[in-house]
């Protein structure tokens, strides 16, 4: 597939099919097949991606670069290394999951169905766009069909949620539009690896300074003041606490499909660029607001916990839980340009830190969208309740149900032999070694999870069954089958993660190499 535009025919394929949608009008039945059949087809893509990708070349692979605006030195640049390639196939997996994981009629279900395929496209060029200004685009192209799926067809709260949602994000993009027109103005370039480089090198705060009058602020508080604005714009999408409130509420009362993909992908372009652009541009800022980063990772894996503990509605507990597994995340990037020199044992335990946080990404992305899914199915058999106390008993009547729901929950609590425990413990492996006190802090986090985790399960499934829940239908045949390859995946990369880890590995290798000089 090298000798063709691969990456780009998957990333504009489903755009092109939610503009068809929208000019095509078919009834709701036929809209969810074509929009079902588009996603399996980007799915083909994806895993003809997997299947050519040479995790031992260097650099990027299916690249393509065609002039797009010279003047400005923006280009139309495209590729994908191990990570990149590992979210492009998360997100090519759980768009027809999503989509079939519930229905929307009327006569609005043609543009539902658009959107999420232009949800799809904006995430696809996030992952693997390379210049700024054409990332940029893709980055807003996923903000606005999110917005309006949750305020079209999101709960009674809808409205509220979806225009905090839309501030939140917006505030973050316009500041972080704001930092890379900085560096334009100082460098000529959107070039996200010339970028990397100059800042590897230490040379940005002197360009700035050079470029860039403010008020006689020196290089430093410059560069630092750019970086600022980059971090707020990844900070607010991941999210990150205290730029997290959009996020319970969005994800209570957006429809089930919307919730996984926002939680299952959307979340991950936050961490990606963290992970891909923020780090790899601004090592030496990171460094120097260290302690502020990393009490920020420890409140958002913590506090975070806390509040999953005490919530009684279902939804807004696996939210508050979703921002804590992503916490590790940051605390892994952050603990990773910690040190500025290089020693064969540090860079080792950066490469096994770093490794578990791709890999939690895309364990959390998979279990997450799952729970959710199970949550919808269990709110729409209980006539809209999703209250813990509403619950009780249910293993007696949905055993299927109760233990396909107990295996993702299990997998989102870290139980060895799943797959979220490989990545969470290379984090802390890593983290140990970095920074022993930070990583000691973010263990209540891992006790508080599998607390109200196993609350969850105890309270929903077991003890004894009201007598309205009697008649609770068990999965059907459809569902079941519908789980098999995001549980079977569960299993594969809790017992075999060299299944990514392989194709992640030496990518993570050459970001440590780049970090410090």
């Amino acid at each position: 597939m090298n000798g063709m535009p691969a990456i780009t025919i998957i990333t504009f394929l489903p755009l092109l099919a939610g503009l068809t949608l929208l000019a095509w009008r078919p009834e709701a039945g036929m809209a969810k097949r074509f929009a079902v059949a588009l996603a399996a087809v980007v799915l083909l893509g994806a895993g003809g991606l997997w299947w050519g990708f040479d995790p031992d070349a260097a650099g990027m692979q299916f690249e393509q670069r065609l002039a797009w605006i010279p003047a400005l030195g923006v280009d139309y640049c495209v590729g994908i290394d191990g990570i990149s390639l590992l979210l492009v196939g998360l997100t090519a997996l759980l768009v027809p999951f999503a989509i079939l994981a519930g229905s929307v009629n009327g006569p609005r279900a043609n543009l539902y169905y658009a959107l999420i395929l232009f949800l799809e496209s904006g995430l696809l060029g996030t992952f693997t766009a390379l210049n700024f200004f054409h990332w940029f685009l893709f980055w807003e192209l996923s903000l606005i069909p999110a917005f309006f799926l949750v305020k079209l067809w999101g709960g009674p709260d809808r409205g509220p949620a979806a225009t905090q949602f839309f501030v939140y994000t917006m505030v973050g993009s316009v500041a972080m539009l704001l930092g890379f027109l900085a560096l334009f103005l100082a460098t000529g370039t959107f070039d996200f690896r010339a970028l990397a480089e100059l800042g590897q090198q230490g040379q940005l705060g002197d360009l700035l300074a050079a470029k860039i009058r403010l008020g006689g602020i020196e290089a430093r508080e410059l560069a630092l003041l750019v970086f600022l604005g980059v971090f707020l714009g990844f900070a607010v999408k991941v999210p990150a606490i205290p730029f997290h409130t959009w996020l319970p509420g969005t994800y209570a009362t957006a429809p089930t499909p919307v919730t996984m993909l926002l939680t299952g992908a959307m979340s991950k372009m936050g961490v990606y660029g963290f992970l891909r652009i923020l780090l790899p541009i601004f090592p030496e800022q990171v460094r120097a607001v260290m302690p502020i980063l990393l009490l920020l990772a420890l409140a958002t894996i913590v506090l975070s916990a806390w509040s999953a503990f005490a919530q009684t509605d279902l939804k807004r507990m696996f939210a508050y839980s979703s921002i804590n597994h992503l916490g590790y995340c940051l605390l892994g990037i952050f603990l990773a340009a910690r040190l500025s020199t290089r020693t064969a044992d540090m860079d080792i335990e950066r490469a096994a830190v770093l490794n578990g946080v791709v890999l939690q990404m895309f364990n959390h992305g998979l279990t997450a969208a799952s729970l959710f899914c199970l949550l919808g199915w269990l709110e729409q058999r209980s006539g809209g309740l999703r209250c813990m106390a509403d619950f009780g008993g249910l293993r007696k009547v949905a055993p299927v149900f109760c233990g396909l729901m107990g295996i993702a929950t299990f997998a989102s609590l870290g139980l060895p032999g799943l797959n979220g425990f490989i990545g969470e413990f290379l984090v802390f492996k890593g983290a140990f070694a970095l920074s022993p006190w930070s990583a000691a802090l973010a263990v209540p986090g891992l006790l508080i999870t599998a607390i109200f985790l196993l609350t969850f399960l105890q309270r929903v499934f077991y003890g004894p069954l009201e007598e309205r829940w009697s008649s609770f239908p068990d999965l059907t045949v459809g569902e079941r089958w519908l789980l098999v390859v995001p549980i079977g995946l569960m299993f594969l990369i809790g017992i075999v993660p060299q299944v990514a880890l392989h194709l992640v590995n030496p990518t993570v290798i050459r970001l440590v190499e780049g970090l410090t000089p």
